[in-house]
Formats: C-alpha cells, structure tokens, sequence
C-alpha cells in the first residue's frame, strides 16, 4: 500500500441530493441485478476507546500553559476557522503535532487534491507511531472515492465504515438497488464531522474533506465553517466518536472489500483518468497544505456543551439486531461529572437528538436568532418552534441557499413551499447569492475530484451551520436546520456559551449578508420579491435570482413529489 490517494476528475456528489439522484438509477440496476447483497455476519469490532491521559502529550500541556488563570476550570476554548486556508491548515496542525491518537470522523472524504495531502500527513503521523481511527460513512465510498478506503491496510491505521450498503462500489449505479430492498436505513446516514488530536484539540462543523469544500475545486466550492476546540469539551467530543466507532454499525473495512479488489477499481480509474486529461490544482487553487501555528490562535475560553445523536438513530441489518439493543437517550454528551452545563444551554439537557435540543433553545429565545442552514427546510415542528419565539418578539434571520447556489435543487423546494409563511410570521430571509445556474450546473454543483481553474471562477455554494441566539450562545455542528437532520441523519453539534464568541461568528455572517445575499420579502400585493444584494447593480427580481428557466421548471414539476422528511 502506498500512502498516496489517487486524485480523480470523475464528479462524485456529496450532497444530499445524490440520495434522491439515486432513485433514477436503481431502475437500471434491478435491470442488472437478480438479488439484493447482504452485509458481512459475524463482524469482529475490537473495543478501542479516545485516549485516557491526553494532559500527558505536548497538546495536553500546551492547552494546559495556554489556559487563564482567570477561566473557569470546566472551561474549553475555541476559535473560528472561517476561510478554507486555515480549515485545511487547521487540521494539518492537528496531525503534525498529533503523538498518540487521531480520530477522523466524516459524512464524505473525497479522493482528490486536498484530501490527498491530508491523507498523506495522516499516513506519516500513523508511521511515527500515532494510533489512528479513521470512521466514515458508506454512502460516498464508491467509484474513484473508493480508494480512501485504502487506509485501512496502513499499519497503525484503523478505518470503519459506518451504515454500509452492499454490493459493488464500481460506481453510484451500483449502490442504487439497495435503495429499493433496504430504502428507509440507505438513506439513514451518519452525518457527523469531527478530527480529533490526542483527545485535546478538535475540529468540528460541517464541512466534509474534499476539494470543494477547500475552496479548491473548478466546479464549485461551499462557503463554510468551523471551530477549533481545545480542553474538556475535547473528551466529550471524543465520547461521541467511541460512540460511533464501536457500534455494530461500524464495519471494519476488511469486512466489507479487499485490498486487492480496491487495486483493480484504482487501475480502472486510472485509466479512465488519463482519458480525461484532468489537470491538477495549481496557481490560487491550490489548496495550502503547511500546519497553523498554535501559539497564535485567538483562543476564547467560555463553558461549552456537546449535543450529539446516538448511532441507534439508524436502524441495524437483521442479523446485528440482536447485538444493538442500547437505548436512544439524552443528546447531551458528558464524559467527567466535574463540568456543569452553561445556563443558556439548559433548555436542550433532555432533548433526544440535536435538532430537538436546537429547537428547544429555539424556543427559548428571549431576543435575537441568527439561523445559518445551506439546507433549510422547516417542518411542523421548526416552524412551531419559531412561531414560539416570534409570539416573544423575538427577531429571526435566516441565511440559505438560494436556487442558483443550492447544490441540491430538491432540498430547496422544501424550502420554498414554506418561504411565504416564514415572511407572513416576520421572519427575516435572505438568500446567498451565487453565478447563474442552469439544471446542468445545479447537478454538478459541489462535488469534487475536478480541480484546477482560477479562483473566483467557480460557483459559491453555502455550506455554513450555525445558530447565534440572543447574543450568548453559538451552536456550531453537522446539522442543517430540515427534518433530514432531525428524523433521518446522526448529527453533532457544540454549543459555545460567550457573548465574546456570540458576536465574533454573528459578525462573519453579518459583514457579508448585505453584499452576498438577496433578501427576500413580500411585495404591497403579497408577492414574493427578492431585493438585489447591496452595491451589485443587480435589479430587484420576482422570480429566483440567477436560476434558468429550466432550473425553476424542474423546481416546480419535482418539488411537490418529495416529502420535507426526505429532504
């Protein structure tokens, strides 16, 4: 095995439109296929658990020099990682000065540019002796994706794959047929995202690994965010993932495909590659692979607590049933007894998942909500949630996608069926603006393995989950604010009490809401209208912004057929 991942032009949808894209290609595959493939039985999952002294490693004592004398002793502290530079750079940091574990948890880790210089730091930090536990899951491993399942045959490295679907993995086609024998748990999937060095340092929030998500890629590149964590919350965080790692729905990759067949589909690639003539990134897409410097993060330190859904939010294949009978639970994750929750997070203590406790603090408001969903599509119970808090006076932005910048045109028709009632309840829309689109473009939009172009020449896509409320409290995570990611998905989130850390991430999204965003509101006759983006010379439009004729059809004829549950 070598440490390399093999970089691909073939386009490999990461986002949940592809579960819906899926369901034209299973009629071909019933045409293909004459039974549906079973899972491994009899699974061996040896227990391995985050590591239990991480005070005693450079990061541990690093955090240790760096904390207040003034900061609470159940404090953590946290930084903003809002540009692809530093999100690359950030988790580059984690691994070089990683000396005992690395735990990668990802919804998609793509085989291209910027993955592949990751991947490959990770490689050299498992031959130096650092133990890593790699867990992902299944949807996105097929086709050229399949290679980063190669990890798993690197001494030291251990991968999982978490809800895995059978059959081949020599393309998306392929995986289609499971859509239709064992539909309700394919479409279940773990969504979580999370890096974790030495169970000190963390990255979390919802950007998945790949050149689109890196600011790298020439098709499109989502706008996201994350948060660097250090200290206490680090262990829960970690809680989650042992959580995740030694569930029965976590198959070691060994179980499910071998190094030697994973070879073969590489050798097809590649072949299929050199025809294409895909050309690296280079020049300002070129991701920047070199580690942040630690000792200069703006470190906040503030009482936090972790929101994160139980594995058992996905139901097991028949023969692992028997070995999966833990219950639900609370959400809320705490690995010591010594911390204690922050006041303005109390509301979500007894929630179930983590979009229920975002509701309960939802709920709570007192003044002041800024939602930040790419895929925003409000059920009965969101928009309860918010009827609640409006019947306080409480003021509500909301910053999605809009059609020409959503990368998955069915999730914004769930969107749009509610978008008149939020306006009429005073809710206040705004829509990020992108580039023209077309159905084709909406299609492609945020995927990845097609790198090269010139920066800017790309589509700008929002990929950001973030919840501010009143002021004081941050809730960064996985989740999208859709019924998707609070009756189908596993999710995680953490909830940062500092009105310091309330103002820093409602500023990054405050600072480019009148420049990067159409407004949407209702016009004197109750018509929709969308009011053009500050000093962009763009006309106030009454139909969506930047979308083609053919865009706004296929909203129209396909949006009614798909439930919001789905979406």
């Amino acid at each position: 095995m070598t440490a390399s991942i093999s970089t691909s032009s073939r386009l490999q949808p990461s986002g949940p439109q592809t579960h819906l894209a899926l369901l034209a290609g299973a009629i071909a595959a019933m045409l293909l296929t004459g039974c549906a493939a079973s899972l491994p039985k009899d699974v061996e999952r040896p227990v391995s658990t985050a590591l239990s002294q991480p005070q005693n490693t450079e990061l541990g004592v690093f955090v240790s020099q760096t904390r207040p004398t003034k900061a609470k002793p159940d404090a953590s502290a946290f930084a903003l990682i809002s540009g692809p530079k530093h999100a690359l750079s950030s988790r580059m940091a984690l691994v070089e000065n990683a000396q005992k574990t690395l735990d990668l948890q990802y919804y998609a880790i793509h085989a291209d540019q910027s993955t592949g210089r990751l991947l490959r730091a990770v490689v050299q930090a498992a031959r130096r002796g650092v133990r890593v536990r790699v867990l992902l899951d299944d949807f996105h491993s097929t086709g050229p994706d399949a290679q980063v399942m190669r990890l798993a045959f690197v001494p030291n490295v251990e991968m999982r794959m978490f809800n895995p679907l059978a059959g081949s993995r020599a393309s998306t086609i392929g995986r289609a047929w499971t859509l239709l024998t064992d539909f309700q748990r394919a479409q279940q999937r773990m969504h979580n995202k999370l890096f974790v060095a030495d169970n000190t340092l963390a990255v979390i929030g919802g950007r998945n690994l790949g050149d689109a998500y890196f600011d790298a890629s020439n098709v499109g590149n989502f706008v996201d965010l994350d948060v660097l964590a250090a200290g206490p919350v680090v262990k829960d965080l970690s809680l989650s993932f042992d959580r995740y790692w030694n569930n029965v729905r976590a198959y070691p990759v060994q179980s499910l495909i071998s190094e030697p067949d994973l070879l073969k589909l590489k050798t097809q690639f590649d072949q299929e590659d050199a025809s294409s003539k895909a050309e690296p990134a280079q020049g300002a897409n070129a991701p920047e692979d070199s580690p942040l410097n630690l000792s200069q993060v703006p470190w906040i330190w503030a009482q936090a607590m972790v929101l994160a859904d139980s594995p058992t939010k996905i139901p097991v294949e028949g023969a692992e049933r028997s070995a999966a009978s833990e219950s639900v639970g609370a959400a809320v994750l705490k690995a010591g007894e010594t911390s204690s929750p922050p006041p303005s997070a109390t509301p979500a203590l007894n929630a179930e998942s983590v979009v229920d406790g975002l509701l309960a603090l939802i709920r709570s408001a007192r003044q002041d909500l800024l939602v930040v969903s790419p895929y925003f599509v409000p059920g009965q119970e969101i928009m309860d949630a918010f009827r609640t808090a409006r019947s306080k006076g409480v003021r509500i932005r909301v910053l999605t996608n809009s059609l020409a910048s959503n990368d998955a045109p069915l999730a914004h028709a769930g969107y749009a069926r509610h978008r008149k009632a939020l306006l009429e309840m005073g809710i206040e829309l705004y829509e990020m603006r992108s580039e023209a689109a077309n159905v084709r473009s909406a299609l492609r939009a945020g995927t990845t393995g097609s790198s090269g172009g010139s920066a800017g020449a790309s589509r700008a896509m929002l990929h950001t989950k973030l919840l501010v409320i009143d002021g004081r409290l941050v809730a960064v995570g996985s989740m999208n604010l859709d019924m998707r990611s609070r009756l189908q998905n596993t999710e995680i989130a953490v909830l940062i009490a500092s009105r310091r850390f309330s103002q820093l991430a409602g500023d990054s999204i405050d600072e480019s809401l009148p420049e990067n965003s159409w407004r949407v509101d209702l016009d004197p006759k109750g018509k929709l209208v969308w009011r053009a983006p500050q000093d962009s010379g763009l006309a106030d439009s009454y139909s969506e912004p930047d979308a083609s004729l053919g865009l706004r059809l296929m909203l129209q004829l396909l949006g009614p057929l798909a439930p919001d549950s789905l979406l």
